[in-house]
């Protein structure tokens, strides 16, 4: 049996929450429309202008000071996780067999009290998360910040929705009044706050994003003695490419999952499921198999892989029983699709998979980068 592992990210993957964008929601008013617009200051500068020092993911620290500012405490932000956390279908079933299976990471941008609040639900080893680790309680905020934080939250709440061409390269390729949205986001974030005290948390808080989870998945053979060739890594967002884009080179398994096209683009394969149990059933397969598994499973013009083939082959490898009936019932349902992306029409393939990351996440989370 060929040795492999697991690197998966939570959110879209593992559970259906965007646990910051519900933090703002619950805590900031208007919060939803205020994280949104922070979202998308986010992907423009790691995406679009590639801001140095900056990676996909840092919205978690951006909103910080706000959270701060309408006093959210640490005890306040764990036991939001726990009230509010929703597991994808499967992933209570699949969660804590994983390790049993092969070696497991979740690698996550998520605040840490919500990755915490996962593995004390599913009983994954906390020790095997990568997140972010932040304390709100360890810094103090002036009066006067206080409140012009919360001005600056209102502000930014009522800022239209950015948005620019795929092939857009510096702010000039933005119409003007999204430049002057940058701009002004801009001075907010480099200017105002940095001069705040509060603004330290800024300095200090490093999101598991971008290029740290590539580092994650380094760190974690490091701690498995395996090749970067043996990792199956799954995930759905921005804050994946640059982890899918190292395994995919490496000749690793890369997997979009419900992913939206910035995933999907740096993916090899891509699973659209309303149910996370297949991840297990592919790992089983690739340990049973190599990665060669999928080059002796049919795909039709589309790119599409025939699921009767794969679920005969799970069959024959004595899948869990519990597990592989929740993988059945979704491909009878028609809730299971699994791609090879270069062999699929890449717009349409996220124009799909992106709908259904919507529909299983919710529209306003599943729009997020």
């Amino acid at each position: 049996m060929a040795d492999f592992q697991l690197n998966i990210d939570c959110e879209g993957p593992l559970t259906q929450n965007d646990n910051a964008f519900e933090l703002c929601q619950e805590f900031i008013p208007s919060g939803g429309a205020f994280f949104s617009i922070v979202s998308k200051y986010d992907d423009f500068l790691a995406d679009v202008v590639h801001k140095p020092g900056y990676k996909a993911g840092d919205t978690l620290r951006l909103v910080l000071p706000f959270l701060k500012a309408f006093d959210v405490t640490h005890e306040m932000m764990e036991r939001f996780s726990e009230k509010t956390l929703l597991l994808l279908p499967g992933t209570e079933i699949m969660l804590p067999k994983l390790n049993g299976l092969l070696s497991s990471f979740i690698i996550s941008t998520s605040y840490r009290p919500y990755i915490e609040a996962l593995c004390n639900l599913t009983s994954f080893p906390m020790e095997h998360c990568y997140c972010t680790s932040v304390d709100l309680d360890q810094y103090s905020i002036e009066e006067r910040e206080r409140k012009q934080l919360r001005k600056l939250a209102k502000e930014i709440a009522q800022l239209e929705m950015l948005n620019w061409a795929d092939d857009a390269k510096t702010i000039e390729d933005l119409d003007k009044r999204h430049q002057e949205t940058i701009k002004r986001l801009d001075e907010i974030f480099w200017k105002i706050i940095p001069s705040m005290s509060i603004g330290k948390i800024l300095e200090d808080v490093n999101p598991v994003g971008g290029i740290e989870k590539a580092k994650a998945v380094e760190d974690s053979i490091k701690r498995t003695g395996l090749e970067l060739n043996r990792v199956i890594y799954a995930g759905d967002s921005i804050t994946d490419w640059q982890a899918l884009d190292l395994v995919r080179g490496a000749g690793g398994v890369a997997i979009s999952f419900n992913g939206n096209r910035y995933a999907i683009k740096s993916a090899e394969y891509a699973i659209i499921s309303s149910n996370t149990c297949i991840i297990y059933g592919i790992c089983s397969l690739i340990l049973n198999g190599g990665r060669e598994i999928f080059q002796k499973v049919s795909i039709d013009k589309k790119g599409k892989f025939d699921l009767q083939e794969l679920l005969e082959k799970m069959d024959k490898i004595s899948l869990e029983e519990e597990i592989f009936k929740q993988i059945y019932d979704s491909a009878q349902k028609e809730e299971l699709e699994i791609y090879h992306i270069e062999r699929s029409d890449m717009e349409k393939l996220c124009s799909v998979s992106e709908k259904v990351r919507k529909e299983v996440r919710g529209h306003r989370i599943g729009e997020l980068g």
